[in-house]
């Protein structure tokens, strides 16, 4: 559920929640499992084995708690973003960046390029916040495309799958086809979804596996270079309105606090901010603490 809310966000990532409770590695393997592989113990051994070889029970867990978080939790998160953006941006800011420690804290040696992978990863993710949006026409192509590209950055942690959709000039809509239920929609959003998951969580698999230091040290990059996207005080230079006559930013520039307050005429919410990102990290801790293997 907690996956589900963060990529209701843009700039949220899903991986990374997944990462900070200890169930990341078993993630991306249990995807990986659901190919043909899956198919041939299905036709050979049935049911029951093939369900076991995809770690069924913790699949529909995951996404049981995912789909049930986008249906209710992430509309109060949403809520949040549109009325008190600065202290959910402030939650999450020491959310993300508690979760880089906790990352980078697994890998044991860190060598030249372990370091310039990391640097990578950092200047990749923060070149991604930057860019502008785009705005695409609706397709059921570019709808199956949108599910594929996104899912791929929700399972990375600092890249917000959310955050993709906006750039491609898609989040509006899949969030107005979440709400209003439109069944076509997310099915083939749900197919793109599906395409992605297996077969990018098949090169993370085959990552973590063979270069894990290498592959910590990029989502670790990943996950810094996000930082620049949830900085809770922001400029914006460009917006447009929706067709609810709603100001939506698409441009944006990070400020201080005091120049916020100066340029708006409107409380920063400095100490409340300091007090939620404080409370996202120790939220980092105690999740590590509850997901670590000692207690399992």
């Amino acid at each position: 559920m907690l996956m589900g809310a963060a990529d209701a966000v843009p700039g949220v990532s899903g991986g990374t929640i997944a990462f900070m409770t200890g169930i990341y590695e078993e993630l991306i393997y249990s995807l990986k499992q659901c190919g043909f592989g899956a198919l041939q113990v299905l036709s050979k051994q049935g049911i029951k084995a093939a369900w076991q070889y995809i770690n069924g029970n913790f699949l529909v867990a995951i996404f049981g708690g995912v789909l049930l978080s986008l249906l209710t939790v992430s509309r109060a998160v949403l809520y949040l973003l549109d009325n008190h953006p600065i202290l959910l941006w402030s939650f999450f800011f020491g959310l993300i960046l508690a979760a880089v420690w906790s990352l980078v804290r697994h890998i044991k040696k860190w060598d030249i390029s372990a370091i310039l992978i990391f640097v990578v990863g950092a200047v990749s993710a923060w070149f991604i916040t930057v860019m502008s949006p785009t705005s695409i026409e609706s397709s059921p192509l570019i709808i199956f495309v949108s599910g594929m590209i996104a899912i791929c950055a929700m399972i990375l942690p600092g890249i917000s799958g959310s955050f993709i959709l906006l750039l491609l000039g898609m989040y509006a809509p899949m969030l107005t086809a979440i709400k209003e239920l439109q069944i076509a929609t997310l099915a083939i959003f749900a197919a793109g979804c599906a395409s992605g998951l297996i077969s990018f969580s098949h090169v993370l698999s085959w990552m973590f596996k063979h270069h894990k230091t290498k592959t910590l040290a990029l989502l670790g990059g990943f996950m810094l270079g996000s930082l620049n996207k949830v900085w809770p005080w922001k400029e914006t230079i460009e917006s447009v309105i929706n067709r609810h006559g709603k100001e939506i930013p698409l441009v944006q520039n990070n400020i201080s606090p005091f120049t916020y307050e100066t340029l708006n005429n409107q409380t920063a919410y400095l100490w409340y901010a300091i007090a939620l990102s404080l409370f996202g990290m120790f939220l980092v801790i105690l999740l590590e603490k509850i997901g670590s293997p000692d207690n399992e």
